[in-house]
């Protein structure tokens, strides 16, 4: 379906970007070290990260643009929304802002606020697009909501 120019378009933040890309060169670094270091464990063991509140956020993020389609399935190769359950990880990262306030640094209270923001961002940028899909499905007669998981009423 071809999108015109009032479609939301799902824009990826370079610095989580580059956030990610710099931890996957860690994680193959740290591997790489494991294989060739003697008693750095088995072959192929994958370290585990840093347990951290960044850790947490990451986990927690990355589930709820797992939701919001941004992440390929490696079974199906195909991408599944799920706004209900990004809502639910949207929720507990305010959650761990509320109960966190005024007990992170600078830079971690800044970056779980804008995190949040864009995640509510897209949020409501998916959710638009899954409505119309929808409606074109339904108007079209042909069912135009595989894969997604809308939000309950």
């Amino acid at each position: 379906m071809p999108q015109d120019d009032t479609t939301p378009k799902i824009q990826v933040d370079s610095d989580w970007k580059a956030e990610a890309q710099a931890e996957k060169e860690r994680l193959m670094a740290a591997e790489q070290k494991q294989d060739t270091e003697p008693g750095a464990g088995p072959p192929g063991a994958h370290a585990l990260p840093e347990a951290s509140f960044k850790t947490l956020v990451g986990v927690i993020a990355s589930q709820a643009l797992m939701g919001l389609g941004t992440m390929q399935d490696p079974q199906t190769k195909g991408v599944v929304v799920d706004l209900e359950g990004a809502q639910f990880s949207i929720d507990l990262l305010a959650v761990l802002e509320e109960r966190t306030k005024g007990n992170l640094d600078e830079d971690e209270a800044r970056e779980l606020t804008q995190l949040l923001a864009e995640l509510r961002t897209r949020y409501v940028q998916v959710g638009q697009l899954v409505a119309q899909q929808m409606a074109a499905g339904a108007a079209s007669g042909m069912p135009g909501d595989a894969g997604i998981v809308p939000p309950s009423a």
